[in-house]
Order: C-alpha cells, then structure tokens, then sequence
C-alpha cells in the first residue's frame, strides 16, 4: 500500500483572465519533484456565469516545454492555436495541447455559452515533457467524450474513465511522451475501490467534489489533494458521499525543472531563449 506524503489544500481561488475562477492545487514552483511528470493543477469552477454575451477567458499567451490538459466537467470553452487548431470543448471532452518548441493560443467561454450562461466546472493540467521532447513540434489532440473509455468499476462503487494511460486492459485514448495515468472518476456513496499502480511512479488523488479516504486516511474532501509515494503500489479509496476525483499518476521525469510563467524547461538558459523567440516571432500568429 503506497504511503500518504501529503495532503493539499486549496488556497483561494484567483482569475486567470476574466473566465477562470481557479483554485491551484499545487505548482512546478515549489512541488515539481514530487508531482513529476505533472507540473500544475487548476481547478476552476463550478461557478455561474450570466447569459450577457461578454467574451470571457484568457486572451493571446505564449507556451513551451510541456502540454496543457483541459477536461470540462460543465460549460465550453472555446481554443485557437497558431498551430491553425481550435474548436469548443464541452462537458466530458478534453484538450491535450502540446506546446513542445512554442505555441499561443486563447481560451475563452463559447459563443454559445456566453450567450446561454449557466455553470462552469473545469480543470486544467500541466504535463512536463522530457528533455528530448521539449522543442518537438507543437500539437493538439481534441479528445471528444464519446471517445474516453468509460469502465464500471466492482461492487457498483462508481466508474472511471482513462483519459490517459490504461486501467483494466482499457486504454486512454490520449497519446503522452512519458508513461502516466490520467483518471476521471465518479464514485458513489458508501464504495471501497482497490487500484494497482506501477512500481515507482508517483500519484496524487484529487478530490474536486465530495469526501474520499485514500489508504486509510481522515477523508479527502473538495479542493484537497492527497499525494502518495512513489514505493508501493496500492491504493484504497473509500467514499462518505458521491465523489468526483481526478487520479494521476505517473514515471517521474529525472531532470532539472526550471519554469517561469508559461515556460518550463531544463535550464534558466533555455527560459531566457524563450522569450527571445518569441519576441522575434517563432511562436507563430494565431
């Protein structure tokens, strides 16, 4: 059974541009060894927004060096790329973009659902890429709902469905440059659900909504994180109450991580090469 290493809790939540009320559950800043592959979690949401037609979200921002993943639980939003990809990713689809050597992009709430309003609910990930993978081409895979395995799990404790990497000889339809797990689950009141994960891979299990004891543990409850070992490989999850829960896990990366803002490389050199590149224009135009 892995052991618990930590327990997160939410701060407040802050805007990421006038769209996103995120709360950030941990960062390349200050946990990027112990969160590795994984560099930041944000949790936006759930949160009403008015059916006024205001453009909302984030406008035109630069990345290099990892991916952004972003699973919409309520509400769309709305992405263009200078790589020419876009469209509107709405509840249960997610957005696996590939920075790699540079992009910019814009995320904004639909068209529709600014004209419509109701709730937003959604998470964004951030995933480092190796060394030999971070001036690669930048990508974009647009992962529809319909294409996520979803898999009931025993007992009638709930179901999961494997964005990434495998669960149960089921396989996640998204393609990754290092071996992880992408999970979403929904587990129902009053469930135990036993998982198996790699040797030597860490993993966190995120609470977005209810109560989860994970090995034992006092309950995880919303906007808490639970970050386990990287020996074992066990994991218990028992529920109070229906829960939503995002398990990640995966190979750390073993190499240096040096980030500032929407860059995350191996050396501050690198950073610094960056922001030359994009002020001379290789990132592209959307």
């Amino acid at each position: 059974m892995k052991s618990i290493t930590a327990l997160i809790n939410a701060p407040s939540a802050h805007w990421v541009g006038n769209g996103f009320p995120v709360k950030s559950l941990f960062s390349y800043d200050n946990q990027a060894a112990q969160m590795s592959p994984f560099l930041l979690l944000d949790y936006a949401g759930p949160m009403h927004f008015p059916g006024d037609g205001v453009k909302r979200g984030v406008g035109v921002h630069p990345h290099r060096g990892f991916e952004t993943v972003t699973i919409v639980y309520k509400g769309e939003v709305e992405h263009k790329d200078s790589t020419g990809k876009g469209g509107v990713i709405g509840p249960g689809d997610v957005q696996w973009m590939t920075a790699g050597a540079g992009i910019l992009h814009e995320e904004f709430h639909s068209q529709r659902f600014s004209q419509s309003g109701g709730e937003l609910q959604m998470v964004q990930l951030w995933v480092n890429l190796p060394k030999v993978a971070k001036m690669a081409p930048p990508g974009y895979q647009g992962i529809v709902k319909d294409a996520i395995p979803n898999v009931s799990l025993p007992k009638n404790a709930g179901s999961i469905r494997i964005i990434a990497g495998e669960f149960d000889e089921h396989l996640g339809p998204a393609t990754t440059h290092s071996p992880m797990n992408v999970w979403d689950m929904r587990l129902n009141a009053g469930s135990e659900s036993n998982f198996t994960l790699s040797q030597g891979w860490g993993a966190a299990v995120v609470v977005l909504e209810g109560a989860v004891s994970v090995n034992g543990s006092e309950p995880a409850t919303e906007t808490n994180m639970v970050v386990l070992s990287r020996q074992q490989t066990g994991i218990t999850l028992r529920t109070e109450q229906s829960s939503l829960v995002l398990l990640l896990s995966g190979d750390p990366i073993n190499e240096p991580v040096v980030g500032h803002g929407p860059f995350v490389m191996n050396t501050k050199a690198e950073i610094v090469q960056a922001f030359n590149d994009l002020k001379e224009g290789q990132f592209g135009r959307l």
